[in-house]
């Protein structure tokens, strides 16, 4: 399974692609977008740079971290168009996309739903073998994509679960 991770802003968004080969994680990709002019401008670059690095890496599933809603009623509206925007670019290459709260992924990152950005960092870091710096936007959504690997196997083995009890084995 390959997840493009993505961490949503108007003005930097991070992105990384994990994939889980064998039961274990796999640092494929990470940086950032950095959009620049006016917001249907960086809405647009967003969106290219979506639609190329989704053909460039052919991820399974599109996670991205849903955004904690702030006292600035014009930001989390923005914030809520880059969404738009990061599920429009996965639907026209027919991937699912979801979304995780904050709190989600540092519990299945960290261990601790209110882990510090630096500490989440460090077990991305730890978890996926990165040795040099990593920008705390990349490791965000690096950490979306490894949440989402981490959410879907639980999933799978809910179903495998439920089925086997309606079939009595």
């Amino acid at each position: 399974m390959r997840i493009l991770g993505i961490d949503p802003g108007t003005l930097v968004m991070g992105y990384g692609v994990v994939e889980e080969k064998q039961g274990g994680l796999m640092h494929v990709i990470d940086g950032t977008i950095s959009p620049t002019g006016e917001l249907a401008q960086r809405l647009k670059e967003l969106y290219d740079g979506l639609q190329e690095m989704i053909r460039a890496y052919a991820p399974d599933a599109v996670a991205m971290e849903s955004p904690f809603f702030s006292k600035n009623v014009v930001s989390t509206v923005k914030l809520g168009q880059v969404q738009g925007v990061v599920v429009l670019a996965a639907t026209h290459a027919a991937l699912d996309s979801c979304s995780y709260t904050p709190m989600e992924v540092k519990s299945a990152v960290a261990g601790y739903g209110k882990a510090t950005k630096a500490q989440v960092r460090e077990m991305v870091k730890r978890l996926l073998g990165i040795p040099g710096p990593l920008s705390l936007d990349a490791s965000d959504a690096l950490a979306v994509a490894i949440c989402h690997i981490h959410t879907a196997e639980l999933k799978r083995k809910y179903q495998q679960h439920l089925s086997s009890q309606a079939t009595g084995r």
